[in-house]
């Protein structure tokens, strides 16, 4: 007799596991259905005819739109505008991004992208960087921009490319920058910062940048008036200035 229960029990829990696998797949299959039914059309709908940038300098047109993932056939309503935007985020030229539908089939975004602030010289490769030091594009070929090249490697010497990274801001600011041919910054430690001006070799230091670099102006017309040619520029000690002639006198 209890064989005979232990059988029936089994049969009930087979046919009832049977019963809601099918339930399963018929569950299943008419979501498809519907998906295919009543969703399909959606992306007909308002087709996309027109993809619209503004505020892009550096990327093209046809650049961004394959970022954004959007077909000429997809539906306006159907997009988001939240996936289409972190698309384009993945970018590191892309700071923000402002996706807008404009029915009945216009696309339109504007760009803000970032600003090359400096050429990164590290282990041979030459990068760009924006003005936080994050890396845009890796350069290849002969067409070089001008810009500040700071030369180290930021994972090494985060403090010192900290500073260096300063020092290039502070110059760009206070309009330093431009006229010049040539503006090399090493990125060691904070202590050692250099920068080598049009061949002029400045020996920076660490902390009062914008005092230093002040002074540093002051020391250049008195050099140019005065004739002198000079091995380097010594700034690294607070209030002091040393001027090293390439006649080993010591201007102070």
């Amino acid at each position: 007799m209890k064989a005979n229960n232990l059988m029936r029990a089994g049969k009930k829990i087979n046919i009832f596991g049977i019963f809601r696998n099918v339930a399963v797949f018929i569950v299943i299959f008419a979501i498809a259905i519907f998906i295919y039914i009543y969703l399909r059309p959606v992306r007909s709908v308002l087709p996309i005819k027109h993809v619209v940038f503004t505020g892009n300098k550096h990327l093209t047109d046809d650049e961004l739109k394959v970022l954004t993932g959007v077909n000429a056939n997809d539906s306006l309503i159907a997009i988001s505008n939240k996936k289409v935007s972190l698309r384009l985020l993945k970018s590191p030229w892309i700071k923000s991004i402002s996706v807008r539908k404009q029915f009945p089939g216009t696309l339109s975004m504007v760009i803000d992208e970032a600003v090359p602030f400096a050429l990164l010289d590290m282990n041979s490769h030459l990068f760009l960087i924006d003005e936080k030091g994050k890396f845009l594009e890796e350069l290849k070929g002969d067409s070089i921009p001008f810009l500040p090249v700071i030369t180290g490697d930021p994972f090494r010497e985060k403090e010192g490319f900290s500073e260096a990274l300063n020092l290039a801001r502070l110059m760009n600011d206070k309009g330093f920058s431009p006229g010049r041919d040539h503006i090399d910054i090493f990125a060691r430690k904070p202590h050692e910062l250099t920068v080598t001006i049009d061949g002029t070799v400045v020996k920076m230091g660490s902390g009062m940048l914008e005092e230093k670099l002040k002074r540093l102006i002051e020391l250049e017309d008195e050099i140019k008036n005065r004739g002198i040619p000079v091995d380097y520029i010594d700034l690294r000690f607070a209030g002091k200035a040393i001027v090293k002639p390439i006649t080993d006198k010591v201007v102070k």
